[in-house]
């Protein structure tokens, strides 16, 4: 077969078939209903044994528009004498033997579960999406729904970290060019999916002590693992119940914004002690400071452990 393109005046006039039509739309929208979870279900249990279909909701399927009109729709339940609980499914179901989609029930047997979907990729056949799980008891008047919706959501859309989007959806995801973080829209703020610092040195000197190993960070996906590093008292002796500042110092970007962080440290002499690490709205921002510990002499060593916590 040779090569072909459609719409196109080489290609049957510029006319598009169904399936052609398919084609050219199935990926250039997602399937699924428009709108998030949050808002009200598609399918409702109706009176007896039936469901509604909500009035005023849109969705695409295989690129086709689909809409349940200005009114709600009521779809009957079969009863159910198979002796087991039956789950049907509310589909939405594109028919290529006719070329509509329509909400449909597709009825399970009983004890068996939920009938499957059906997606049929070909130029005949059906492709379903579930609206909902249906309940339906031995012997019942009544069902019960689960919803099921599948939504279309939003693409990942690339920008600057100072040029978001003004007016983000629900679920909505960016990857910021310029930083490297991939950001989620939940509904009231951007929170970090995922970003990687890197290793970053926190060493601060101090005269007071040498650093025999360098103190390290790096932050992914909004946590932040600090590695402190092995520090040698040269300043004189310390008193036990003496505060001592460590050659430490977090970068503004990766303090906790409101809380302490604590970590243990071994001191020579098999002792013990405890490292404060002060956050952002703190005095002592970023700094970490030696506390609860004995007596420290000049020349000991202070080896602390390491600590994380959460930034975005």
């Amino acid at each position: 077969m040779a090569q072909d393109s459609w719409p196109s005046p080489a290609h049957n006039s510029r006319a598009v078939t169904d399936t052609e039509y398919e084609k050219i739309a199935a990926r250039s929208a997602d399937d699924g209903v428009w709108g998030n979870p949050t808002g009200t279900a598609v399918i409702s249990a109706g009176s007896g044994l039936s469901v509604d279909v909500r009035a005023g909701v849109y969705a695409n399927l295989r690129g086709h528009a689909w809409t349940s009109g200005t009114s709600d729709v009521n779809l009957p339940i079969g009863a159910n004498s198979s002796g087991s609980t039956r789950v049907d499914r509310v589909v939405l179901r594109l028919d290529r033997s006719a070329w509509t989609v329509r909400a449909v029930v597709k009825a399970g047997t009983g004890g068996s579960g939920a009938p499957a979907l059906v997606q049929q990729t070909g130029d005949t056949g059906v492709y379903e999406i579930s609206l909902a799980k249906v309940t339906v008891l031995n012997g019942a008047s009544a069902v019960s729904v689960t919803r099921e919706e599948l939504y279309i959501g939003t693409r990942l859309r690339p920008c600057l970290s100072s040029a978001r989007n003004p007016q983000p959806v629900l679920g909505e995801v960016a990857y910021e060019i310029d930083t490297g973080r991939l950001i989620l829209w939940n509904g009231s703020s951007w929170s970090t999916a995922y970003d990687s610092s890197g290793s970053v040195s926190c060493d601060s000197a101090l005269s007071a002590w040498e650093i025999t190993v360098e103190s390290v960070l790096e932050k992914r996906s909004g946590n932040v693992h600090l590695r402190l590093g092995t520090f040698n008292r040269k300043g004189g002796a310390l008193a036990g119940p003496t505060d001592a500042r460590l050659p430490v110092l977090i970068p503004s970007a990766y303090r906790h914004p409101t809380r302490n962080m604590y970590t243990m440290a071994y001191i020579s002499g098999a002792d013990i002690g405890r490292i404060t690490i002060y956050p952002a709205n703190h005095s002592l921002a970023g700094q970490a400071w030696l506390t609860q510990k004995p007596d420290i002499s000049n020349g000991d060593d202070v080896l602390p452990g390491t600590v994380s916590w959460v930034v975005d």
